[in-house]
């Protein structure tokens, strides 16, 4: 396992951080998401084989904003 974590802007809510852990959840490999609207950070524990693009593509599609 290992721990990625992601600078999300546009989270303003409890709504928007179940959005972001459901949706990253869903990806074969993901363990664990945590979320914070408030400081705008995601923590995703998975496996190796999960890409930091693949977990970005997944917010992005749900029109969050990405900090590279």
């Amino acid at each position: 396992m290992k721990e990625t974590i992601i600078k999300v802007n546009g989270m303003v809510c409890g709504g928007c951080e179940n959005r972001v852990k459901n949706a990253l959840s869903q990806i074969d490999g993901v363990e664990n998401v945590e979320a914070s609207f408030e400081t705008g950070i995601v923590k995703v524990n998975a496996d190796e084989k999960v890409t930091k693009e693949a977990m970005t593509d997944v917010i992005k599609d749900l029109d969050f904003e990405v900090e590279e």
